[in-house]
């Protein structure tokens, strides 16, 4: 009799504590680390060839998501080298999320990449406190030429 109402109520305790997870998501989040892995070689560096990022994360109740991630040492773009620059030095994306167990994924409505519009972005998820760990799929650079399959490690902090 244990064992079955074990297995009865074991499924909403589970979907109880997700539930949770997804609660504590909620909040504005700043970017504390940003490295990226390469599948192929293991290789693992700070993103944007090594240079120190910063940005913020926002969760609201409504279930929409934005994410603004940029490099150190960016300037201001008049020319249109200058302004290509500025685009490969960011990551911006906003959509609806949901929870799915350890991850939530964002379907993209808006972002600085016009090929992420439309798509679900994966994204594995820890949390620890007032941190937020992030994991990304494997799939190709946002950023690199083709050819580079990564995944980016990123670590937030609640901003109170």
């Amino acid at each position: 009799m244990a064992r079955i109402f074990a297995l009865l109520v074991f499924p909403f305790v589970i979907q109880a504590a997700f539930a949770d997870d997804g609660a504590r998501l909620i909040g504005v989040w700043k970017l504390t680390a940003f490295d990226v892995e390469f599948q192929k070689s293991g290789k693992r560096e700070a993103a944007f060839g090594g240079r120190k990022s910063s940005g913020y994360l926002i969760f609201t109740p409504e279930r929409r998501m934005m994410a603004l991630v940029t490099a150190e040492g960016r300037k201001p773009g008049g020319k249109p080298d200058e302004r290509a620059a500025l685009h490969a030095s960011m990551i911006s994306y906003t959509g609806i999320y949901r929870i799915e167990g350890d991850r939530f994924i964002t379907k993209v409505d808006h972002s600085w990449n016009e090929s992420w519009n439309g798509t679900d972005q994966e994204r594995f998820f820890k949390l620890v406190g007032d941190r937020l760990d992030i994991v990304s799929a494997w799939g190709p650079s946002a950023t690199l030429p083709e050819g580079h399959l990564l995944r980016g490690i990123l670590s937030w902090e609640r901003v109170k």
